[in-house]
């Protein structure tokens, strides 16, 4: 029998061992039939092995040396060419297949998932779509709706780009080390939006400082972006908070700060 990884508590190693599981995240590919596959955080290959059977392109990104070792001693039919000892949110990943776009999979480390999505943002003209497993948590985070408590930051960031499907719960016992959380498998996909009419970097700014003090009117927030006296300050939308605005409300509010901004 082949010598087993042990999972490190400093990597958010959790392995699954559930092959149904892992077939029906293998499954969600089926969705860009077209695209080469990253697979981040492959393990043991138990998600390698569903990927592998699909005939796609594939390669996969594993920082534990000990995963590294074990794929290229037990996967021989993924290629040691196509196994990437790196970190993943240190890669350039325009340089992967030519600069061409890929879709991005993995049983995702719990403890940098959301750093894992936000490297994704970075690269989405790279990456139209991306699935794979995370904590529950995050996952209700990623797909939620404005008016919801789990709506926030990273709910805004992602569903600026790409639109967002919790896809099902995974149980914490399919795992080896069982974590002390649930897991949630989603499904994003570019949307349509390809610019903004705004600046994304003050876009992202408001969100943020707003969402840092989410128990708080909009415009405790904003006062401390625009000048104080601003005409901005009167306005009505500034007495929601900012998990009642939606994504456009957002960008709108945006426009206007920055046209303020642009004033003063």
């Amino acid at each position: 029998m082949a010598k087993t990884v042990t999972a490190k508590k400093r990597l958010g190693q959790h392995f699954l061992v559930d092959l149904t599981v892992a077939q029906n995240i293998a499954d969600t590919v089926d969705v860009a039939p077209e695209l080469p596959i990253l697979e981040v955080g492959p393990g043991m290959g138990v998600l390698t092995r569903m990927l592998l059977e699909k005939k796609r392109r594939l390669k996969v990104v594993e920082i534990d040396e000990e995963s590294v070792d074990y794929l290229r001693k037990n996967l021989p039919q993924l290629g040691d060419d196509n196994i990437i000892p790196d970190d993943f949110l240190k890669m350039h990943l325009e340089r992967l297949w030519e600069g061409g776009e890929f879709m991005l999979i993995g049983n995702y480390p719990y403890n940098i998932s959301s750093q894992i999505f936000f490297k994704m943002l970075d690269y989405k003209e790279y990456i139209p779509v991306c699935s794979g497993m995370i904590q529950k948590e995050v996952g209700e985070r990623l797909a939620a709706a404005p008016g919801s408590k789990a709506y926030g930051i990273l709910s805004i960031l992602v569903q600026l780009w790409y639109d967002v499907e919790y896809l099902f719960t995974v149980s914490e016992h399919v795992f080896s080390p069982p974590p002390k959380v649930k897991s949630a498998v989603v499904l994003m996909r570019r949307n349509s939006r390809t610019s903004l009419p705004c600046d994304e970097k003050l876009f992202r700014t408001i969100v943020k400082s707003t969402f840092n003090q989410r128990r708080k009117k909009m415009r405790n927030s904003i006062q401390n972006i625009v000048e104080k006296g601003s005409p901005i300050l009167s306005n009505p939308i500034l007495d929601k908070r900012p998990e009642q605005l939606s994504i456009d409300e957002f960008i709108e509010l945006t426009i206007q700060v920055q046209r303020e901004i642009s004033r003063e």
